[in-house]
């Protein structure tokens, strides 16, 4: 039996025009990968919560936004609750303790999945030139802004910018 492909674009746009059961599937589809997101970045299970509540609520209002040209619909679903996540914690202005409660929520399907993409982006991540790779991780495995790479790695802020946005292009080329 064929696999069946989520269609992000799709839902987005079924969202736009008002479908809640478009919203739904997308919640079915990825609030436990979304949680995870938010949790690595906030380290409370409670709070990472909130943050994918309001993703997803700020997913069903700006679903208009979403322009295809700009990146993939799943990356706009992702950046959205990693930029809320990062938003919370620097107003906090504070590092939060992780959670004793975490668990995993991932189900055996998506974690053998995740695996196989997750060997794939590590093959992809080791063609980027080291510096660009640490800069990548920063962003999207730390939680780093791009001014706190830019500090980090003494090098201008343009600079890093430039760096991520060429190394996210070659990694979405080496995934495809």
């Amino acid at each position: 039996m064929a696999e069946i492909i989520f269609d992000y674009e799709v839902c987005l746009l079924a969202c736009a025009r008002g479908d809640h059961r478009a919203l739904h599937q997308l919640y079915e589809q990825d609030s436990s990968r979304l949680l995870g997101v938010a949790l690595r970045i906030t380290r409370n299970k409670a709070l990472a919560e909130d943050i994918v509540h309001d993703a997803f609520i700020k997913i069903w209002h700006g679903a208009r936004s979403f322009d295809p040209l700009r990146g993939s619909a799943r990356g706009w679903v992702f950046s959205v609750t990693r930029h809320l996540a990062l938003d919370v914690v620097r107003s906090a202005g504070r590092d939060v303790p992780l959670d004793d409660q975490y668990e995993p929520m991932a189900e055996p399907a998506q974690t053998v999945e995740f695996a196989a993409r997750s060997g794939q982006i590590h093959q992809c991540l080791e063609q980027l030139d080291p510096t660009r790779r640490t800069c990548i991780l920063h962003a999207y495995v730390d939680g780093y802004s791009h001014s706190e790479i830019a500090q980090k790695l003494s090098t201008p802020l343009g600079t890093v910018k430039a760096w991520i946005k060429r190394s996210l292009a070659a990694l979405r080329e080496c995934m495809a």
